[in-house]
């Protein structure tokens, strides 16, 4: 991989340079540019043969020639930053030859698809902090001999290379928990739990169905898929997430249950899940746009189109499966809340004991502690008013009756509306009876008093 700017990186991302493209690539010849903003944004410039190899070249932005054809992609940091500044960052490495409505086509948010000046330009850039795992930006150029493209952060398989010798490579074997720690000779290769948890998260070869590019439009199928792929990872590892999540509350207790409610666990990742839907919702907006409109392109293969479909696809059955994790993310909520009512109805049941426990005794010592020395009729020097505590009793006691009343006048009152309604029909009703007795008897009569001719 060729950097296109003069920059200093560190051991860790040079090994990652040539991991990824290591030197067996032929190389042409590399004139580095210096940019703008050194270090910040990472830059790949590949030229394809159209015979299925490929070579680093130059970041000049030019086309290919006759069946040769170019590819550069930038790749932005994945820190929280603003859309400006990656505006600048794109103004510094791919202007000349772009103009700004390009670059504002590529690092603007939301789904978009369009010519402009006879170059497909389409980007499916969702909104949220870039720093995100769950913040996705891809934006791609695409002319007749070239491909400029745009992501934030790495993203799996995007890139061709002969890949060296890996664990998916390996015959694996299951280490023993007596002899963890201990070197032991045997057939195979011991693989950590980590390790294989990783594998499982991401569960596609480096190695299968990434054959390099023949065409503008085998390169163009190629990105979208390396995006639907990353999108695919993203939800298995929240699939396997989610399934510890499940495990640890069926065998954890209220203190497990306190620090997820604590922790608002469940809430954000609803709302990672909002956010990877609206990421899938653009890309099923864009994609078939783009195949809409790269049907009609002569250097568009037909069975690239077929490709675009299936991916179509993948990303709709993609969206139902996010669908069903949020069902299961909003059911766990559910019993995380209705589990936490509980907990606050049994608190309160038990104040509620203790203040039956204490409200006789509190009635008993309010009732007793009343000074009534100053109320009407109760004046203690009069023999004839020597009953006051009584009587203040009485008006407290009528008091009473008059606010039952006042709470048992409605229930009483629907009950007699009802009663009323019930006699009425019952009387209608046998009136109705009653009616049509006497018409039917009127009516034989007058039958009976004609004579048969």
């Amino acid at each position: 991989m060729e950097l296109g700017h003069e920059i200093l990186v560190s051991e860790e991302e040079a090994e990652e340079i040539n991991r990824e493209y290591p030197g067996e690539i032929p190389l042409r010849e590399i004139n580095l540019h210096r940019s703008r903003f050194p270090g910040m944004v990472r830059k790949k410039a590949f030229i394809f043969d159209g015979l299925g190899n490929f070579y680093n070249k130059e970041w000049d932005l030019a086309e290919g020639v006759g069946k040769e054809f170019c590819w550069y992609h930038v790749e932005l940091p994945k820190a929280n930053q603003k859309l400006f500044q990656y505006a600048q960052y794109l103004i510094s490495v791919l202007c000349p030859p772009l103009k700004l409505q390009d670059i504002l086509s590529l690092v603007s948010n939301g789904p978009f698809c369009a010519l402009v000046d006879g170059a497909l330009i389409f980007r499916v850039n969702s909104a949220g902090p870039p720093s995100s795992d769950f913040t996705f930006r891809i934006a791609a150029r695409v002319t007749e001999n070239s491909v400029i493209t745009v992501s934030l952060g790495r993203v799996p398989r995007l890139g061709f290379s002969q890949m060296p010798e890996t664990l998916l490579d390996e015959v694996p074997r299951l280490e023993s928990p007596r002899s963890r720690g201990q070197q032991k000779e045997g057939p195979g290769t011991v693989i950590q739990d980590h390790v294989l948890e990783f594998f499982l998260i991401n569960n596609h070869s480096e190695k299968a169905d990434n054959p390099v590019s023949k065409s503008v439009s085998n390169l163009l199928v190629h990105i979208i898929d390396t995006h639907v792929d990353q999108l695919q990872d993203v939800v298995a590892k929240l699939e396997m997430e989610l399934d510890s999540v499940e495990f640890e509350l069926d065998i954890g207790g209220l203190d497990l249950k306190k620090k997820m409610l604590d922790d608002r666990k469940f809430p954000k990742m609803h709302l990672n899940l909002q956010r990877l839907l609206q990421v899938i919702a653009h890309g099923e907006q864009v994609f078939p746009r783009v195949k809409e409109k790269c049907a009609s392109k002569h250097w568009f293969a037909s069975e690239d189109t077929v490709a675009l479909e299936e991916l179509i696809g993948r990303l709709r059955r993609l969206r139902e499966n996010v669908g069903f994790i949020a069902n299961r993310v909003s059911a766990i909520q559910a019993g995380l809340d209705s589990w936490q009512a509980e907990q606050i109805n049994r608190k309160l049941y038990y104040l509620s004991f203790l203040s039956i426990i204490f409200l006789p005794l509190s009635i008993i010592t309010g009732v007793f502690g009343m000074n009534v020395g100053g109320v009407p009729w109760t004046e203690q020097r009069d023999p004839k008013l020597k009953d006051g505590f009584r009587n203040v009793m009485f008006v407290c006691l009528a008091l009473l009756l008059l606010v039952l009343l006042c709470f048992i006048f409605p229930f009483l009152y629907s009950r007699i509306a009802e009663w009323r309604r019930t006699t009425l029909k019952r009387s209608w009703s046998l009136n109705r009876k009653s009616f049509l007795n006497r018409t039917l008897r009127d009516s034989s009569e007058q039958r009976s008093g004609y004579l048969r001719i």
